[in-house]
């Protein structure tokens, strides 16, 4: 759990399963659940993620401001949550939204619409440009 973080409710078999890092906090990817849209990444202690399995609404944890947000409590763009999974690890969280209005902070609808480094990359080899068989 992060330092300012009170004790969680979350229940003891799932913080049982959760791999943290050091500050104490999983990665939580929010998606879009019908379209698979990937919409944003946030962080999410236990506590966080307690709230976000009893209240229907992301919660994250915000490193910057050292304090719980709920996203959509200040700009409206909700998450509805619809489902929460655990990687195979246990140390992220997916989780499956209906989003209300942009996800991004800077207002567009996914934290990764500005910055694209790749798109539609379709080798003809069938893999990656200078991979392997061994790589794959």
């Amino acid at each position: 759990m992060t330092s300012m973080s009170p004790p969680s409710s979350l229940d003891p078999e799932i913080a049982a399963r959760l791999k943290r890092g050091a500050d104490g906090l999983v990665p939580a990817i929010a998606q879009q659940y019908d379209t698979g849209e990937v919409l944003m990444l946030g962080w999410m202690d236990d506590e966080a993620l307690h709230r976000t399995l009893t209240t229907g609404r992301c919660t994250y944890w915000s490193r910057s401001r050292q304090e719980y947000w709920v996203k959509g409590d200040t700009s409206g763009h909700v998450q509805h949550v619809r489902s929460v999974a655990l990687d195979c690890d246990g140390d992220t969280v997916l989780v499956k939204v209906d989003q209300v209005g942009a996800a991004c902070h800077t207002g567009d609808r996914t934290c990764f619409d500005a910055d694209v480094l790749l798109k539609d990359a379709h080798p003809t080899d069938g893999g990656v440009s200078g991979a392997t068989a061994s790589d794959q």
